[in-house]
């Protein structure tokens, strides 16, 4: 066996000891956020079989979505401005202790505004099955499609293409499905209807809300 001179392990121990030492960077916008979604289940004890929703603003300012679903145990743990990978790694403090049985995902719109591909939000959609399939085998996952809006329309035709191809990888899985909310939200000339948005023109009003709970009222039954 051949033996590692005193330099070379002392140069792999300080490589492991900066790599253990590497943290997640964004954790620094979400940790007091999640920290007060977490206490929310220590002060209350969470309904079993519930369905949860997790994702970015669009979930987050959803203020009435129990109120919109009265028959339905819902949870709401959406945080805004996150990414889909954000959603990954607080995966165990937002999904896991819940069991639910019904998982809706909204996430990945902010991820293509910052620059990401289609493809790599596709790949962060992947680990989030496999965390779910892994942690929470029970749960029948929703994946609300990214919405068109007039603040971000440049961008429709990556969001339209990460639609496209977490839509058909989720043909090829068993108790997914994929939610279309983009189609209900544009108007009769093909653009977002801009009554259906707050001032700035990316997050819903209350009319913009009951668009996606008439598209979602079927998969609350």
């Amino acid at each position: 066996m051949k033996k590692i001179s005193l330099s070379t392990f002392f140069a792999l121990f300080l490589f492991s000891l900066a790599v253990s030492a590497q943290t997640y960077e964004r954790a620094k916008l979400w940790d007091a956020e999640i920290k007060t979604l977490t206490e929310i289940d220590v002060k209350q004890t969470p309904p079993k079989d519930a369905v949860l929703f997790v994702g970015s603003s669009s979930i987050r300012f959803w203020r009435n979505l129990r109120g919109d679903f009265p028959q339905t145990d819902i949870i709401n743990r959406g945080f805004g401005g996150s990414h889909l990978e954000d959603v990954n790694y607080y995966f165990d403090k937002i999904i896991t202790p819940f069991r639910a049985k019904k998982i809706f995902l909204y996430a990945g719109e902010n991820d293509v505004t910052a620059g990401k591909t289609p493809e790599m939000v596709l790949e962060d959609f992947r680990k989030f099955i496999a965390l779910v399939r892994k942690k929470s085998p029970r749960s029948k996952i929703y994946f609300i499609s990214l919405k068109p809006s007039p603040a971000r329309w440049e961008l429709r035709d990556k969001f339209q293409q990460t639609n496209a191809l977490i839509k058909t990888e989720v043909g090829k899985m068993n108790n997914a499905v994929f939610v279309d909310v983009w189609t209900a939200m544009l108007d009769e000339k093909g653009s977002p209807k801009a009554e259906i948005f707050v001032a700035d023109k990316l997050h819903l009003n209350e009319k913009g809300y009951a668009v996606w709970r008439e598209v979602l009222a079927k998969y609350l039954k």
